[in-house]
């Protein structure tokens, strides 16, 4: 019996010591580096971040996928756009401008979601897709509805004023034009006496040279 209780005591002694630091370091077979990924939104600024769902019609609502919606500002041109991401793939789900004809509305019926349509390029290539997108909130819902209305607006001004500045341009251009002409015509003028007495001076040397000529006969 005692023997049985030393055994069991050495093997309590052995299983503890496996779980004790040895202070040994074990360096890594492969050293993985850092990589930095491009997500297409390095000059851009978020002007809005929610979470949400979103959806498609395709003759029937097709959920799209469950993530972030983002509106990007782009720090130069000034452009937003709306961009969506899949919580664990990142996949792009939603990606278009959002422009001055973009007219977004609640969901009928539901006060967490809202509607639009927009030219989407989430897959590639442009197509007019109809989307829903469904919030945790009416409070983030109205947040999102008030920001896109708020951006549209602020992008029709925008183009209005790029509008009157082409405009502007444009006449200062002709204004430009017309201004070089009638200089071009102006000094054309003034050299017409030059021309003239330059001409009247050349005729009365042949007159002089033909005079010579005949008294010399």
């Amino acid at each position: 019996m005692a023997s049985k209780d030393t055994e069991h005591r050495e093997e309590e002694e052995v299983v503890a010591g496996e779980d004790e630091d040895t202070g040994a370091h074990i360096a890594p077979i492969v050293k993985l580096e850092e990589v930095a990924v491009a997500t297409g939104e390095e000059d851009e600024d978020a002007i809005l971040d929610l979470k949400s769902k979103l959806y498609r019609f395709d003759t029937q609502w097709k959920e799209r996928g469950t993530g972030t919606v983002k509106l990007l500002k782009h720090r130069q041109t000034g452009k937003v756009r709306l961009v969506m991401r899949q919580s664990k793939t990142l996949k792009i789900c939603a990606n278009h401008y959002v422009l001055p004809t973009m007219s977004v509305q609640e969901h009928a019926g539901n006060d967490k979601s809202c509607v639009w349509h927009a030219a989407d390029y989430a897959d590639g290539e442009v197509k007019d897709e109809m989307f829903c997108i469904r919030f945790a909130s009416v409070e983030n819902c109205k947040t999102f509805l008030e920001k896109v209305q708020e951006v549209a607006e602020s992008q029709q001004k925008k183009e209005e004023v790029n509008e009157d500045a082409s405009a502007a341009a444009g006449l200062l251009e002709k204004l430009s034009v017309k201004e070089e002409k009638d200089e071009e015509k102006s000094i054309e003028k003034e050299a017409e006496p030059e021309k003239e007495k330059e001409l009247t001076k050349v005729k009365e040397e042949v007159k002089k040279e033909e005079a010579v000529t005949t008294t010399a006969d």
